[in-house]
């Protein structure tokens, strides 16, 4: 079956070395149902909204039908999981294309859940359907955040279960990407010892994302730098909405800077740097305080992988790639100082500006208050709601922060305006993400799903004091741990 609805594929990828993929067709399902559909999103990409909000985006979503264009493949890649190598690949996914977009942009398509592959490893290839909706939701709540990140386009009930603990509802997702390029695709390349296939994947990266550092005196540092920005740019929004990715593996880290694959990520209610929810990170290597640590450990990864390119002589290449890499603290801490400055609304930089942010953020660790309601209370140099803002450590604190906003050069309207910019009056709690998620998965009720969507596609307008997605779990609802669902 072909069909068009606006499907415009370019797939350079599937032009690449056939040792970088494996070729599949997406395993049709036995009854596919549209359960949600990105209107927007498919607006953005150049789709025919109408034609497919129904059974004809239901058939090609759920991988029973194929587009105009379309060559499917499964990626082969490596990565580094929990500090440990291996050999990888799209064991459950299959990307479609790659879809030039009305204004030019070229964005992969690709169907998570779509049925085995070459790389499955005895797996069935099939997704349930919470993780499913669970990575609609994160993502594009990411992406009105403005938070570099894949989106999702339409979530498929298959008509089939899946079997894991028990039988689950099984379904397919529709994820959309600038690429799926990862550290670990070039692990995976450089695993190979093929230095034609190394050179073809750098090249390949450099035309789809850094086309300008082609003409860079060493084009493979400067390309690790700029992956190298990008990640710190990507870490500091996540600090700054206390987001914790919870698998930040090597084949979990994009060429593109977008955050990808959202398995046992969450939202931090009560701020501490040691926060962990995902249940297979069981001492904390990614902990929201260890992000920054991981990501530059990460980019050594890629900086191994790119020795080659970087220069003939091995040690000169390592000299300059650790270098280079050795820069990532400081970067890192001016962006983070600089987003913390806006949170609390200040702007030029004094000598306490730091000691400021850190007692603070030493007292909400203290007092177990919530990260985001703390610094959305402090718009307009108000309390936030609650007895613990009124002890007498945070009124001192209180009063040295508004002493300090005092001698900003800038009106205190201009402030709140940063204020309100970087800070999120809500965020996708994990207690009702998870309340959402039971209520398809258990009851066939879509609705709460849709309605938290609606609420997080505007994170930074105003909310009433008693909106429901404002407020913090309760200890009986407090969720305390997420899993992949793979």
């Amino acid at each position: 079956m072909s069909t068009d609805y606006g499907f415009r594929f370019d797939n350079r990828y599937a032009r690449l070395p056939d040792a970088l993929f494996a070729r599949t067709d997406p395993q049709p399902v036995a009854a596919p149902r549209l359960l949600l559909w990105n209107r927007t999103l498919a607006g953005e990409l150049g789709l025919d909204r109408a034609a497919l909000d129904g059974d004809a985006g239901a058939a090609l979503f759920g991988g029973n039908a194929l587009p105009d264009g379309a060559e499917p493949l499964a990626q082969a890649y490596a990565g580094h999981q929990f500090g440990n190598p291996t050999m990888l690949g799209d064991g459950r996914a299959v990307l479609l294309g790659e879809q030039i977009t009305p204004d030019g942009r070229r964005r992969d398509i690709q169907l998570k859940g779509a049925g085995r592959t070459p790389f499955s490893r005895g797996g069935d290839g099939r997704a349930a359907l919470g993780p499913m909706l669970r990575e609609y939701l994160i993502s594009e709540a990411m992406h009105a955040l403005g938070i570099p990140t894949t989106r999702s386009l339409a979530v498929v009930a298959n008509g089939e279960p899946v079997f894991r603990d028990g039988p689950e509802p099984g379904a397919v997702l529709t994820r959309v990407a600038a690429s799926h390029l990862r550290v670990g695709t070039f692990q995976y390349a450089a695993a190979r010892r093929d230095p034609d296939l190394l050179r073809t994947l750098f090249e390949y990266t450099l035309e789809r994302h850094y086309a300008p550092l082609k003409d860079a005196d060493n084009p493979a540092l400067a390309l690790l730098e700029a992956v190298m920005e990008r990640h710190i740019d990507l870490v500091v929004a996540w600090m700054r909405v206390g987001f914790i990715h919870g698998v930040l593996n090597t084949d979990n880290v994009t060429l593109s800077g977008e955050t990808i694959d959202y398995g046992p990520c969450a939202f931090m209610d009560v701020y501490h740097p040691d926060t962990v929810f995902s249940s297979i990170d069981q001492r904390g290597r990614y902990a929201y305080g260890n992000q920054p640590v991981i990501t530059q450990w990460n980019l050594a990864r890629l900086a191994e992988t790119l020795v080659p390119l970087i220069d003939d002589d091995p040690k000169a290449a390592v000299a300059r790639a650790e270098a280079l890499l050795g820069e990532f603290g400081d970067r890192y801490e001016q962006r983070w100082r600089a987003m913390m400055a806006d949170k609390l609304g200040l702007l030029g930089e004094e000598e306490g500006d730091r000691a400021l942010v850190d007692d603070l953020l030493d007292w909400m660790r203290r007092e177990r208050v919530d990260y985001t309601n703390t610094f959305r209370g402090l718009i307009g140099r108000a309390l936030p709601d609650g007895e613990a803002f009124y002890q007498d450590a945070f009124l001192d604190w209180h009063r040295r922060w508004r002493d300090r906003l005092g001698r900003n050069p800038e009106s205190d309207s201009q402030a709140e305006a940063r204020m309100r910019a970087a800070n999120p009056a809500l965020i996708p709690r994990n207690h009702q993400v998870e309340a959402a998620l039971n209520a398809a998965e258990h009851d066939d009720d879509l609705a709460p799903t849709r309605a938290l969507l609606e609420a997080l596609a505007n994170p930074y307008q105003d909310r009433a004091l008693d909106d429901p997605y404002t407020r913090p779990p309760t200890e009986e609802e407090r969720v305390l741990r997420t899993f992949c669902g793979t």
